[in-house]
């Protein structure tokens, strides 16, 4: 690729992005009471100079406050996989927040029972307890395992995403052991003291590391999301699931990104059986929520402990998780729109929305592959694709994934901001995805111009 070209095409990009969107950077500028001018900093991981700033979401579409319309492939990097604002969500939130009332009332609803019921017909865990987020779930999971196992350490996959939890912010360094994840930011202590690390798809360093015996559980994505799509090699997964059980370890599926896999996430679609699982965004249609589900055997050697105190100071707690106006949302989602009809809309979308992307690959020649993961689609620059969140990291390309961005943005179409990832919803649709496979193939003939 002719770098030189990349790096016009960039600059003429970002001037146009300006030129088309005055009313986004003047806010932008006018954040002086912000931390890093916007709301969360990771807003600002955006290509360009300043973030466009929403007016209006439904569906699949997004609209910014300079009028321009967007496809939105990147749906709240899966907070709004059920599409913007579905109508039905819309109207049970109303109805609990603004008719019913007692949205923080500390008290439980009867819509509780029936979302847990149906996130184990999904998954399969038989009990279920409630977030506001995934990382808040992977925190009380991560506390539940040290608990019944007395092991002090959790292992993760390097690269592997879970939230803000500091135990996962950990990496296999050039000497093939862990250390802490670049960049970092106020680590209570060295991260090596209460994490273990291995690469996805090598069962050997996984091995390894839980010989130790110290390990209470594997948190783990069944397939990594964060750092680009890296899917498990034939029996991985359940090679994994018999190295756990060997050395007494827990198991935890972190499906908040993989649910795009199916109804039941990577844990249905493969037969999976985790100890625990967790998931957040997505189920609540918009409103945060999160959930994590264990085993009936966990549940009820938890339950059965005198010495965990798991009403009051047990670090399982939050006064607003499971409130009721998160679980009406959780129910009217899972009831009314991500259902099984809806995953198989989105899949067979995101399975056109790959092929067109492979036809641009093909037709330059270029070392790119794209990785799909149901409902969920990516193109990463390196062939082949990256089998281990370090290979993932290391394939990364800052200035042309910058590139693509604007160049889409600057047409019409959002991805996900983290990286070229496309995730449909129920309201995409064939021409959505069609008009990304015409703008992806003008962008690749401009740079190989």
């Amino acid at each position: 690729m002719d770098r030189t070209r990349l790096q016009d095409l960039l600059a003429r990009e970002s001037v146009d992005a300006e030129r088309l969107n005055p009313r986004s950077k003047a806010a932008y500028a006018r954040a002086e009471h912000l931390f890093g001018r916007v709301p969360m900093t990771w807003m600002n991981k955006t290509a360009g100079a300043f973030p466009r700033y929403l007016d209006t979401a439904r569906g699949a579409r997004v609209t910014d406050i300079d009028g321009h319309e967007y496809i939105d492939f990147s749906l709240g990097d899966t907070g709004a996989m059920a599409g913007h604002s579905p109508a039905v969500v819309a109207e049970a939130v109303q109805r609990r927040f603004a008719e019913q009332g007692g949205a923080t009332a500390m008290l439980p609803t009867e819509d509780a029972e029936w979302v847990g019921a149906e996130l184990t017909r999904r998954f399969g865990l038989a009990r279920w307890s409630f977030a506001l987020t995934a990382t808040d779930a992977n925190r009380w999971a991560i506390r539940l395992a040290r608990a019944v196992t007395d092991r002090p350490k959790i292992l993760v996959n390097s690269y592997s995403y879970h939230g803000s939890v500091d135990e996962s912010l950990i990496v296999v360094g050039p000497d093939g052991h862990g250390t802490a994840r670049p960049g970092n930011v106020g680590a209570p202590c060295d991260v090596t003291l209460t994490s273990r690390v291995a690469e996805f798809n090598d069962l050997a360093q996984l091995e390894r590391e839980l010989a130790h015996g110290d390990v209470a559980a594997v948190l783990m994505e069944p397939a990594l999301t964060n750092i680009g799509i890296v899917l498990p090699e034939p029996g991985y997964l359940a090679a994994v699931r018999e190295l756990t059980r060997k050395y007494g370890t827990l198991l935890i599926n972190d499906e908040t990104h993989t649910f795009s896999a199916g109804p039941g996430g990577c844990t249905a679609a493969w037969d999976l059986e985790p100890d625990l699982l967790t998931i957040g965004k997505a189920i609540g249609g918009g409103i945060p929520a999160g959930a994590y589900g264990l085993s009936a055997d966990l549940a009820d050697r938890l339950l059965g402990r005198a010495d965990l105190d798991l009403v009051d100071m047990g670090g399982v707690g939050g006064t607003l998780a499971g409130n009721a106006l998160s679980v009406a949302a959780m129910r009217a989602t899972l009831e009314h729109v991500l259902t099984d009809e809806a995953f198989a809309h989105m899949a067979k979308l995101s399975e056109r929305f790959a092929a067109g992307v492979q036809q641009g690959i093909d037709a330059h020649e270029l070392p790119w592959t794209v990785s799909r993961l149901g409902a969920r689609s990516e193109y990463r620059f390196a062939s082949p694709a990256p089998r281990t969140g370090t290979e993932s990291e290391a394939a990364g390309d800052p200035e042309l994934e910058d590139f693509l961005h604007l160049y889409l943005a600057n047409r019409g179409i959002l991805l996900t901001p983290f990286h070229s990832m496309a995730l449909m919803c129920p309201d995409t649709t064939e021409q959505d995805v069609d008009t990304h496979t015409r703008v992806f193939a003008d962008a690749l003939a401009e740079l190989a111009h």
